[in-house]
């Protein structure tokens, strides 16, 4: 009787041990997947900020009187008017498409006036963040609103579309956010 209570307990110590041990690798498997969830989301928190960066640097360097009063240098929406016009039913404003649209780059040294932002380099170091814009004209239009005074004086409103990028080095997931901008100009019909 003794030898089969000494079994018994031996059995229940080894189910009692083989039960720690599995609660002990879910812990740790828990663990790690919600490190790499918060990974990825601080990942993503970094792209994103990456790409409304390059959105402000867009709308920065647009406002910019010393680029708008210099004839030798363009800003976004300037070269973007004179560029391939898109369309958005058939085009795609895509962050790897380094061709057809106006291109500029943000990096961690900031905006400074008077400067288009072309320059190479990271937007965030630790991890080495790339943020960048692309830009393109849409179409010339009627303005609506309050704007119809104003319209009427040859002026119309030309609309762009404005698209920010982030992406982490050595990472194949690009965050981007798009933003549409219409601008008063002088109408083309006009000049």
């Amino acid at each position: 009787m003794k030898n089969s209570q000494q079994g018994m307990v031996l059995v229940f110590a080894l189910i009692i041990l083989l039960c720690v041990t599995l609660l002990g690798v879910a812990a740790v498997s828990s663990s790690l997947s919600q490190s790499k969830m918060a990974s990825a989301v601080q990942a993503q928190g970094l792209t994103f900020d990456a790409a409304e960066a390059a959105i402000a640097g867009v709308v920065f360097e647009a406002e910019d009187q010393i680029i708008l009063a210099d004839v030798n240098l363009d800003d976004p929406l300037t070269a973007a008017r004179q560029g391939v016009e898109f369309n958005p039913l058939t085009d795609t404003l895509e962050c790897v498409n380094n061709t057809d649209w106006i291109n500029r780059q943000l990096t961690s040294a900031g905006l400074k006036k008077g400067q288009q932002n072309t320059a190479a380099g990271n937007f965030h170091n630790q991890p080495n963040v790339a943020s960048w814009s692309r830009t393109a004209f849409v179409r010339e239009k009627p303005c609506r609103g309050s704007s119809n005074v104003i319209g009427s004086g040859g002026l119309r409103c030309h609309v762009f579309v404005v698209r920010g990028c982030g992406q982490i080095e050595g990472k194949r997931t690009i965050t981007a956010n798009s933003l549409t901008v219409a601008v008063f100009g002088p109408s083309s019909e006009a000049q």
